[in-house]
């Protein structure tokens, strides 16, 4: 090494000025960059083996060497002038042989280190493995104590048990034992009675003997009673008969066709009428007879006197079988027709219509207003609690009733099931008329909901999934409009069993859809070309019913009841032995005096029809 710095020596002697400057640098970095560079030598011999622990436990033991060496000696040594590079050497030499033996000392102390670990580790390992041990033996001892305690406490239970039993049995045993003494003390008490009831007994017998010839007597006075129950029976019958067909004759006086006329109030927000629009004058009786005729005004302004004031306005004059004012409640209407509806009990077909414009309260009519008060029910749930009624009286008489319903409504010639539910919804395409069978008159609907009812929640019921079913839409005159006619139909079949009798007739309620008229110079938009179809096919159906009745009454041969399908599905409600009531529902504001003069003339030309006969439908 010294051979190796001599070519320094001589470098650093050639350099001449520049060396005098370097002698005046501090001499402190020469020295520590000595130990820097053979410290990092003597870090790289330590073996690869060494981990980042020991080797840190050797560099703080190193440290703490070099600080204690220097503590020993007290003081520094003296500091050799910069020309003696051969004692730096030396001193460097020195040194590195120091760290040298510094290093190699603290390798021992470093792999006495690992090894303490290494045991240290292996003691841990053994320890967890134990402690897992113990650990595993404490849970098992714990289960163990556990199950100890829940046995105990079901032997400690099952001692209580077996010591409540034991009180309660020996509790029931002097119960027992008291109760024999009671039994030993009735046993003697009957005997005693036994003896008198022989005594008595000998005194029945002798009184049975007599009552056996009464016996005799009251049977022969049954059978006279039973005779004459049966006479009684058959003159029930008897009058039965003739009630229904006095009964029949009342409502064949009053009119197979009848027509009654029904305003409804003015509504809240709707404008009042003038006092002189509509005016009803009394009964042919007098005030206290009910109104049967109705009088409308109506003004112009195109036409006009010479002079040029304002025409009078033009009053309208009709009669009716009955008209209902706006005060009208539900039940006096249906008071007014509670008879014809007994005439389907008796037998006889029946079929009542509501006729009039949009908003003129035909639904009112016929099912009622919202909400569940009385008060407001329509005839259609009026009806069926009469009939009920009716039909639990008869049931006394020997008579028995069953009720079926179905409600469909005809939407632009297609037939719609309003009962149905699911998935069936909406399908009226599957609906059609057909007859029941072959060579019968009886009309069904395919594909209908045909529903047995034998109480009013039933009726309800119906009548609410039909509401929600039926075809609404927005018009010119309502909000929400009826656009179809809606059909409630229900078949009454009676039998007296005794007698061998039975009855059967249909009872059709229909709510007909609005009958606007057409106005020909309305330009309509694609959106109203559906409403334009649905009123196109309402006033075809609407007229088509005219036709129909104007036939049955002239007794023309050919009656066009296929020209419709609501026509269609009534005919057998609609002929010479069916009984009819058109209620012809008109709107009381001034706005509307077109479509109500409309209204009221249709139901004057049915007013003025007669059909024949009526006959029940009796086997």
């Amino acid at each position: 090494m010294e051979d190796a710095l001599e070519p320094a020596k001589k470098r650093t002697r050639g350099l001449g000025a520049v060396t005098k400057v370097n002698i005046t640098r501090p001499r402190g970095p020469p020295l520590r960059t000595a130990p820097q560079t053979h410290g990092q030598t003597a870090a790289q011999k330590v073996p690869k083996k060494t981990g980042p622990r020991s080797t840190a436990v050797s560099t703080a033991l190193g440290w703490k060497g070099l600080g204690s060496m220097s503590k020993e000696n007290g003081k520094k040594p003296g500091k050799r002038p910069a020309w003696d590079l051969k004692g730096q050497l030396y001193d460097l030499n020195e040194e590195l042989k120091r760290y040298r033996e510094k290093n190699q000392a603290l390798d021992r102390d470093n792999q006495q280190l690992q090894e303490q670990l290494k045991e240290a580790q292996q003691q841990a390992k053994t320890l967890g493995t134990e402690c897992s041990t113990l650990e595993e033996e404490l849970t098992r001892v714990r289960t163990q104590a556990e199950q100890g305690q829940q046995e105990l406490g079901h032997l400690r239970a099952h001692v209580s048990e077996i010591e409540e039993q034991l009180s309660t049995k020996e509790e029931l045993l002097q119960e027992l034992q008291k109760e024999q003494l009671e039994l030993q003390e009735e046993r003697r008490a009957l005997a005693t009675r036994l003896e008198e009831q022989e005594r008595r007994q000998q005194a029945l017998e002798a009184a049975l003997s007599s009552s056996q010839a009464e016996v005799v007597c009251l049977r022969q006075e049954t059978a006279s009673q039973a005779t004459l129950l049966a006479e009684r029976g058959d003159q029930l019958h008897g009058l039965e008969m003739e009630r229904r067909r006095l009964h029949n004759q009342l409502q064949e006086l009053k009119g197979n066709i009848r027509v009654f006329c029904r305003v409804r109030p003015v509504l809240a927000g709707e404008p009042v009428p003038s006092s002189g629009f509509l005016l009803f004058p009394p009964g042919p009786a007098g005030p206290s007879d009910p109104p049967t005729c109705l009088s409308l005004s109506r003004s112009d302004d195109r036409r006009a006197t010479l002079s040029g004031a304002p025409a009078p306005p033009t009053r309208h004059d009709f009669s009716f079988d009955r008209v209902f004012p706006p005060g009208s409640r539900q039940d006096e209407v249906f008071e007014e027709i509670s008879m014809l509806v007994q005439s389907a009990l008796d037998g006889y077909p029946v079929c009542i219509f509501a006729y009039g414009q949009t908003g003129s309260g035909k639904t009112f009519t016929m099912e009622g207003g919202p909400g569940e008060d009385p008060q407001l029910e329509g005839l259609i749930p009026r009806a069926l609690r009469h009939l009920f009624s009716v039909a639990q009286e008869m049931n006394g008489q020997g008579w028995t009733y069953s009720f079926v319903a179905s409600y469909v409504e005809i939407y632009n010639e297609t037939v719609r099931d309003l009962l149905a539910t699911g998935t069936r919804k909406g399908q009226g395409g599957e609906c059609e008329i057909r007859r029941a069978g072959p060579g019968s008159e009886e009309l069904t609907v395919t594909n209908a909901r045909y529903v047995p009812v034998s109480c009013e929640k039933e009726v309800e019921a119906l009548l609410h999934l039909a509401r929600q079913n039926r075809a609404v839409a927005r018009t010119a005159q309502n909000e929400r409009s009826s656009r179809s006619h809606s059909v409630f139909q229900l078949q009454i079949s009676g039998e007296h069993a005794a007698r061998g009798l039975q009855c059967g007739a249909p009872l059709n309620l229909v709510d007909l859809a609005g009958s606007e008229r057409l106005d020909p110079g309305l330009a309509l938009g694609p959106g109203e070309r559906d409403r334009l179809r649905e009123t196109q096919a309402i006033n075809s159906s609407l007229s088509t019913l005219g036709l129909v009745i104007m036939a049955l009454s002239n007794k023309e041969s050919h009656v066009p009841y296929r020209n419709s399908k609501l026509t269609y599905l009534l005919q057998n409600s609609l002929g010479g032995s069916a009984k009819m009531l058109m209620f012809v529902n008109i709107s009381p504001l001034e706005e509307n005096v077109s479509e109500s003069l409309n209204s009221l003339r249709f139901a004057s030309k049915v007013n003025q029809c007669v059909i024949g006969t009526a006959r029940a439908n009796k086997k």
